[in-house]
Parts: structure tokens; sequence; C-alpha cells
């Protein structure tokens, strides 16, 4: 393109219709490398249409900054924060808009701090969060504290898939613990292969899962009766009034604290400790889409290979490149 030295407006380069600033590739084609990369992993797309990584990576980029630039946030009155675990000991937070009928991606930021969504609430403005009327999220202590500040006129809900989470990891100690006291005693084939016999719910168990529960029942082993709680507290999901299941938890929380199965108490003890947040979810469950927070990180745990395990490797091979550059130029001086 070419480039004009004005007097009063400095260098100024030609604007062509076909390109943006100084990027070497077309639009057409960035659009184009784009919708592929929706579909491929960006190695693929690169290596499919003789490109480089990097072309891929400023293609999406490009795209991304347009549409965030005209994306209408206005008319946002839920609102789902969750974590996606990215790398080994790393986790990204994203913030999801989950009215119904319209539902989508807003934010995403680097782990899972409380300054992490306090930087997303800054963004998002003060005006677009005093109109929120629902925020849905897990029991991670920094999404709490965060919400009740920022957010303090939203009814806060906890999430029904991350509560029954919980109490199938405490369910899985209890078989843990209890599997390691048969083996000590020689009798280690008791709970061999019962994992997912217990954890299951009674609609996705195998014929043979159901056999083996059968077979279970008959002893009066901890881990049956933690599996039987879980299967008790189910009905808490079924009431309409917030006033019944509030008692049914409190009656529940009661029955576990005396069941003498210290991995269930703790449960009882988190549930007790979040009573409103839980009860919030009977207020929302008509007006907001509860489940969509899980089902769109489902999809973003589908589509993030393409990018974040890709990314760490282009920036390690990146650094390479630059120290071997930094290390051929100091020898040069040399």
């Amino acid at each position: 393109m070419r480039r004009v030295d004005c007097s009063r407006c400095g260098v100024k380069v030609e604007t062509v219709p076909w390109a943006t600033g100084k990027s070497s590739l077309t639009k057409a084609y960035a659009y184009f490398l784009a919708a592929w990369a929706k579909r491929m992993s960006w190695n693929d797309v690169a290596s499919g249409f003789h490109t480089s990584w990097e072309s891929v990576f400023r293609s999406v980029k490009m795209v991304v900054e347009w549409g965030l630039e005209h994306r209408n946030l206005e008319g946002i009155r839920s609102i789902g924060v969750d974590e996606v675990f990215w790398l080994k000991g790393k986790f990204l937070t994203v913030v999801y808009q989950i009215d119904a009928g319209r539902i989508r991606l807003l934010w995403l930021g680097k782990d899972r701090k409380v300054k992490t969504l306090l930087k997303f609430f800054r963004q998002f403005g003060r005006e677009r969060t005093a109109a929120l009327c629902f925020v849905c999220s897990d029991m991670w202590q920094p999404y709490l504290k965060v919400i009740a500040k920022k957010a303090k006129q939203a009814v806060h809900i906890l999430d029904r898939f991350h509560i029954m989470a919980n109490m199938n990891k405490q369910i899985d100690e209890v078989r843990r613990q209890e599997a390691k006291d048969l083996k000590a005693k020689g009798q280690g084939e008791v709970l061999k292969g019962a994992r997912w016999t217990l954890l299951k719910r009674p609609e996705n168990r195998t014929a043979k899962q159901e056999l083996k529960l059968a077979e279970l029942v008959r002893f009066n082993l901890r881990s049956v009766r933690a599996h039987l709680l879980r299967e008790e507290f189910q009905q808490f999901w079924r009431y309409r009034s917030p006033f019944w299941a509030g008692t049914f938890l409190d009656r529940w929380c009661t029955k576990v604290m005396r069941s003498r199965l210290e991995p269930m108490k703790k449960i009882a003890r988190s549930l007790r400790s979040h009573r409103p947040l839980i009860l919030n979810w009977f207020k929302a469950r008509e007006q907001v889409s509860l489940g969509a927070t899980e089902g769109m990180n489902n999809k973003l745990k589908v589509t993030s290979p393409r990018f974040f395990f890709q990314l760490p490797l282009w920036l390690n091979a990146r650094r390479r490149r630059s120290s071997k550059r930094r290390s051929a130029r100091q020898s040069l001086h040399a």
C-alpha cells in the first residue's frame, strides 16, 4: 500500500477495503480460516490450507474482536458463573447469560480468584450489574464473596449440578475408606467394581449394575447407607414450595449428622451453611435456564483443545525462537 508523509498528520498508509491495518491476510481469507477453525483444530486448518498456526490464530482473533465490538449487552437479567479446568492445577472463570431463550458466553478470565470475577463486574458496568435479577454459581467461596458484594440485589442460586457432584464425591470417599477396611479383613471382593453402581442414577444403571446393587444391599455397608441417603435427597428437587423444601432439607441434614458417616456429615454441614442460597433454586427454576451453565461448560470443554491446549505449545515455541535470535545477536556483537 502507498504511504504518505503528511507534515500535519505524519506518515499515513493507504486504506484498502480488502485488508485491515498491517495484516498480511485479506479479510475474506481471514474469515475463511476462522470459519474452518470452528470445525477443526487450528493445526489441521493451518496444514490443510498451507498457512501458519499464527495466521489462523490472528484470523480467529480478528473475528472475535469484531464480535465483541458489535455485540449487544442490553437486557441481560440472568448470568451463570462457573470454572473450567484448563491445564494441570489451572482454571478459567467463565460467565454466561442464562436468560430463557438467550444463552451465550459473556466473559472468560484466567484463574478463579476474587480479583478474577471482580474484573468481570468492572467490565460489565454498574448499570448492567444493577439490572441483574438472577445469578447462578457453585459453592466456590471467592465467587460467593464477589456476588454478595457486587450483585446483592439479585437472587443468588446455587447450581443443582454442583451440589449433587459434591455429594457423589463424598459417597465415593465413603466407598474408598470402606474398601480399604474390607481389604484389610480379606473381604476386598465385596465392593470391587461397585463405584458406578453406587454413583449412577437409577435410570442410568445397567442390568449388571442393578444386580450388583441388589447384592450390596444385603450387607450393612456404609457405602450403601450413603447411597440411600443420596437417593432420599433426590426428593428435595421435587418440591414446589421453598418452605417445605427447607423443612425436608433440615430433616435430611439432621438424619445425616446422626449417620456416623463423616464424609456425608461434611456435605450436610455445607448444605446447612448455604441453606438460603440453595432454597433460591425454587424461586428461579421457572424463570432461568438453570442447567445451561453446565451445558455450555461441556461445549467449552469440547472446543477448548483447539485453542487452550495449543496456545501454550505455540507460546513456548515462540519463546524458544526469540531466545535463539537473542543468543545469535549477542554472539554477533561479541
